[in-house]
């Protein structure tokens, strides 16, 4: 039952993150000092993302890289950001899932464990019970051994009294 609602839940998640990425997008381009930071990984991206396509194919990377201009900068930036969060709660709700199961599981096992070692208790139990009626075996065949076959005879009628009625201990 909680299986079904946490995916649904994970679901909902990662459906909500999608406008609040957007909402984030939107606004990081309103504030001065967060678009001069976002407008310098965006540049920053733009160089690392260009040298990489260079060496990919070939071409010369001591060649100087134009910069973006602010505005795709900032719109650079803002996707960034936004896929960013959806990555991030997503990512989260993964690990989250992973904990979830790990936890399941190391109760499943330690379940399995206690009744392993239920069942190793009755095995000792019974091989205790076991040892003990072999020894009374044995008792019982060694006297009989020393009384002979009158001796055990004796030895079941040692409950009765002589006049023929049962004794209670």
């Amino acid at each position: 039952m909680i299986l079904p609602v946490v995916k649904l839940g994970t679901l909902a998640l990662k459906t909500i993150c999608k406008p609040i990425a957007n909402r984030l997008k939107k606004e990081a381009g309103l504030h001065p000092k967060f678009r001069q930071l976002i407008v310098s990984i965006a540049q920053a991206n733009h160089q690392f993302q260009t040298q990489m396509q260079r060496r990919i194919y070939g071409h010369a990377t001591n060649v100087k890289i134009r910069p973006l201009n602010e505005e795709k900068a900032v719109q650079a930036a803002a996707d960034l950001l936004g896929e960013l969060f959806v990555f991030t709660v997503a990512g989260a709700a993964v690990i989250f899932e992973v904990q979830r199961s790990s936890r399941s599981e190391a109760r499943k096992e330690e379940l399995r464990i206690q009744e392993l070692q239920a069942m190793k208790q009755r095995d000792e139990d019974l091989a205790r019970e076991i040892e003990h009626l072999k020894q009374k075996i044995e008792d019982v065949e060694h006297l009989a051994k020393g009384r002979g076959l009158s001796g055990l005879l004796h030895f079941r009628n040692a409950h009765t009294t002589e006049d023929g009625k049962e004794k209670h201990s």
